[in-house]
């Protein structure tokens, strides 16, 4: 894993002030260079500029880049990040076009990949990535991401040129472009977020790369593209063969996520996601002799006030030992205390340039950061419950116009000045996006309604929820150099089981039973049958009695830029307020205390970026 920036220019060359073009690189990439701490690498073309900073994982002796071959006289350049699964089998079929190897890294496989397929290299590619290539013989910058969005692509574009970068505060490095947000900022903000509309930079003319799609630009200008797309097709397997692919998937997908030239572990809650690529990871490295790493965390306190709720019915830390002594891996429990807490606020805002999941986010960067002592690379359990359906709103009936997991837009609308949000139209504004999200489920003819539902009911989860908690993964490991992978947002299992129906999904009303049962062996039933519980939170109270203090704080600061958009009698309200933990308005997670945390956050961020409102 790695970061990158770079800029392209149709008009003007870059050659003559080189130097000058691979200062302003360096110094884009430099912003990110917590990304990749073990090497940096700068290249200046006629038209493009690259530069790169580096965590090896793969043949970390080579693999320098931005990386070049040259090809008919033609150089192509890339600067890339993630990790691709298949390589060796794309190695393979590359050396039968006559392409021969340098090095054993990745980006050698995907640089060669588009010399030889051109643009159609992606959807041979099956892994996380985002990359960049300079194709002088085209005279154009080729830009693509993963199907799902795991790996960033940001970019917007100064006069003839197009600026992009892994992360916004890159972009944000070159001359002229500057953090403002308008109309779509702050519906962004206090309607949709933490969550973020797919191909949305929140800022005024930033974008992304969306999930499952490429990008040109050269002199006909720029155009963004689909090479991916979930397709709609008719589930004729019996729940006996569902069954028996998915446990082959998983097998498959975690054998190949396993390859590492450095220190590897996973991480493990004790519930069935985690548990489940645990096992698998354990089981494959003991037949070649090796033992697993794991982690689990935990908050100081939650020992005395954790109270069960719907959501969290028990805590993880009994479960996680259990399973770790069950698999013979080597178990560290991570404690985050809550001042700490409070104060990775502020990190977890410039690692995401964005408000995010408040203290959900900040404790994930502290436990990374812990982590990377250690280990290089790690492997997760995210993604099953999108999948596989085991979010509580998947079993019950969705209102039409919300998005499940936010129900309750008017508790964050509410806190705004009234001017704010009538000019805003934030409730219109998110009934745009979820419409326009339901508009592109894609239609199987003759499915029943209750299907249907279902399928749009995934397909939301996939690209918006599953969407956010894998920036806040990449985001919050890479902050401290610790490369994450997701074995269940792999395209291959994603795509067949969004076609499976939900009495398969959950069979006799067992939630996620599809993935329980094909798991049957790998763990006792205890733990394959454990009700869901999500990522952990505190609960201790000590941390709202900060959060309330950090927030009276600003509001008798009358400089301080959260007065532009709150309405402070609103906000005292809140201050009084007794919370409900188990009452999220965001998620499984973010109850009171978390909204709280979110309005610290977007004044940390209007303070830290110095954002400019155009509203």
């Amino acid at each position: 894993m790695c970061g990158f920036a770079g800029f392209f220019d149709c008009e003007e060359p870059l050659t003559d002030e080189k130097y000058l073009w691979m200062a302003l690189a360096r110094r884009m990439a430099g912003r990110i260079a917590h990304r990749g701490p073990d090497d940096r690498g700068v290249y200046v073309s006629k038209a493009c500029a690259l530069a790169h900073a580096r965590l090896a994982v793969i043949d970390p002796a080579n693999g320098a880049q931005p990386m070049t071959f040259t090809e008919d006289g033609f150089a192509y350049t890339i600067a890339y990040n993630g990790e691709i699964y298949n390589a060796p089998e794309l190695r393979d079929e590359l050396r039968g076009h006559g392409y021969t190897f340098q090095t054993s890294c990745d980006t050698e496989v995907v640089l060669k990949s588009y010399m030889c397929f051109g643009e159609q290299c992606a959807e041979k590619l099956n892994g996380i990535f985002a990359f960049a290539v300079d194709d002088e013989q085209r005279g154009r910058i080729f830009l693509c991401r993963d199907r799902f969005g795991v790996k960033p692509l940001f970019y917007t574009f100064s006069g003839s040129r197009i600026v992009f970068a892994s992360e916004i505060k890159a972009l944000f490095e070159y001359p002229g472009v500057q953090p403002e947000i308008g109309r779509t900022g702050i519906c962004e903000i206090f309607g949709v977020g933490p969550a973020r509309t797919p191909g949305c930079g929140v800022f005024e003319n930033i974008r992304e790369i969306r999930p499952g799609h490429c990008a040109r630009f050269d002199r006909d200008g720029f155009s963004e593209y689909a090479y991916f797309a979930l397709e709609a097709r008719p589930y004729t397997d019996t729940y006996k063969v569902s069954v028996e692919k998915v446990r082959e998937l998983l097998e498959d997908i975690v054998e190949r996520q396993l390859v590492s030239d450095v220190p590897l572990c996973t991480f493990l809650s004790g519930g069935l996601d985690s548990s489940v690529i645990t096992a698998l990871a354990a089981n494959k490295l003991r037949a070649h002799g090796q033992s697993l790493a794991t982690y689990s965390f935990e908050y100081s306190g939650n020992d005395t006030y954790f109270e069960p709720s719907s959501y969290q019915p028990d805590r993880d830390e009994p479960w996680a030992e259990k399973v770790a002594a069950l698999l013979g891996t080597d178990h560290t429990t991570l404690v985050c205390a809550n001042d700490r807490l409070v104060n990775l606020l502020t990190d977890a805002v410039i690692a995401k340039d964005l408000p995010g999941m408040a203290d959900i986010d900040a404790s994930l960067l502290y436990f990374c950061r812990e982590v990377k002592k250690k280990h290089v690379v790690a492997v997760c359990g995210e993604c099953a419950d999108e999948v596989f359906a085991g979010y509580p709103w998947f079993h019950c009936e969705n209102p039409a116009g919300v998005f499940p997991w936010s129900p309750e837009l008017s508790l964050r609308t509410g806190l705004l000045k009234p001017e704010i949000a009538h000019a805003a139209g934030i409730e219109a504004y998110v009934q745009e996006r979820y419409a326009e999200t339901l508009d592109a489920v894609p239609v199987l003819r003759g499915e029943s309604a209750k299907n249907r539902q279902f399928r749009a009911l995934s397909y939301l989860n996939l690209y918006w929820f599953m969407a956010t908690l894998l920036e806040r993964k990449d985001r919050c490991s890479m902050y401290s150099g610790l490369e994450v992978r997701v074995p269940y947002a792999d395209h291959r299992l994603i795509q067949y089981v969004f076609n499976t129906p939900p009495e398969i999904r959950a069979p006799h009303g067992v939630v996620k039973g599809l993935l329980r049962d094909a798991c049957r062996g790998l763990l006792p039933d205890d733990v394959l049958y454990r009700k869901k519980i999500p990522y952990p939170k505190t609960h201790n109270p000590h941390y709202e009695q900060l959060l309330k203090k950090r927030l009276s704080d600003i509001l008798r600061d009358p400089e301080q830029p959260i007065h532009t958009l709150l309405s402070e009698e609103a906000v005292q309200g809140l201050l009084h307020e007794t919370f409900d933990y188990g009452r999220p308005w965001f998620g499984q997670l973010m109850a009171g205390p978390q909204l709280l945390a979110y309005l610290l956050q977007i004044n940390i961020w209007l303070n830290r970026y110095r954002i400019r409102i155009t509203l």
